[in-house]
């Protein structure tokens, strides 16, 4: 397996400290603290770990308390909320430094069958025919301030294909929309549990900043402090994360120094799989 996603796994790997008390690590991905796809992928690893039976995660939601250090590792506590027939429900607080850093709310289902449809994938250029994210930043890096240019040049266990290719150092005002391809570098295995977790670790990139697209503020902008409040997020159909999925995302509002966020994620053959949804921080700074 590829040495970095493999290190992925070993970080979606949780250190099992009681019944449902679970210690984690961090890994630095160039950003001033820990990843919020990383906490949020970590702790629906330790509310799943204590669902019994078929159920599998259908929807979750999480706040962003603190910032998380990279340095030190984060204690996950597990609140057995429920435990129905067909539903059970779990509740995390991430600790750290003696603080809560975040909290998730998660719901699981048995499967069941049911009304089936979905809105339509939207039409776009194929993965195949895109180049990777970094054929769009690699010409520009000298130019990029120093601590944008070293979160671009640390390698990823996931691939990115931007269907609309942006310019980097002078952005135009656009529509807050975008479509974006992704998948992990190499086959994973076959666990529907490990998958979802992942997508909710993906689901973090990408997302927030489609609410910047309307004002033409330059990606890693000293004029701006971006953080993620809350993530929201819904499986709706099997998913595998080592297999292109399309983030198609928009942001439909903008004001009291908040941006709002969606996003719907499809398989290249048209199946709607996740959605997504998530209100960040984005506070102009005036010099």
């Amino acid at each position: 397996m590829n040495r970095l996603l493999e290190d992925l796994l070993k970080v979606m790997t949780l250190e099992r400290l009681e019944l449902d008390l679970f210690r984690g690590e961090s890994r630095d991905i160039g950003s001033a603290q820990v990843f919020g796809g990383q906490v949020l992928g970590q702790a629906l690893v330790a509310a799943t770990a204590t669902v019994d039976g078929p159920r599998i995660v259908h929807s979750l939601h999480a706040y962003f308390l603190r910032r998380g250090d990279f340095d030190a590792p984060i204690v996950y506590e597990v609140d057995r909320a429920r435990d129905g027939n067909h539903f059970a429900t779990r509740r995390v607080v991430a600790i750290q430094h003696g603080e809560q850093i975040f909290n998730l709310s998660a719901s699981f289902q048995s499967p069941e069958s049911g009304f089936d449809h979905q809105r339509p994938m939207p039409d776009v250029a194929a993965p195949e025919t895109l180049p990777d994210a970094e054929h769009h930043y690699r010409a520009v890096l000298a130019q990029l301030p120093g601590r944008v240019r070293r979160m671009l040049q640390i390698q990823r266990p996931f691939q990115f294909r931007l269907v609309e290719a942006p310019d980097i150092l002078n952005p135009v005002r656009g529509p807050a929309l975008r479509h974006i391809w992704f998948r992990a570098v190499d086959r994973l295995p076959d666990d529907e549990a490990l998958h979802r977790s992942l997508l909710a670790y993906v689901s973090d990139y990408n997302l927030l900043e489609t609410a910047i697209l309307p004002h033409g503020v330059p990606f890693g902008s000293d004029r701006l402090v971006m953080a993620s409040i809350d993530h929201a997020m819904w499986f709706h159909r099997p998913v595998r994360v080592d297999e292109w999925l399309l983030y198609a995302t928009d942001s439909p509002s903008a004001s009291g120094a908040r941006g709002f966020a969606r996003g719907s994620i499809f398989s290249t053959d048209g199946r709607l799989v996740a959605s997504t949804c998530q209100e960040g921080l984005i506070r102009p700074i005036v010099k």
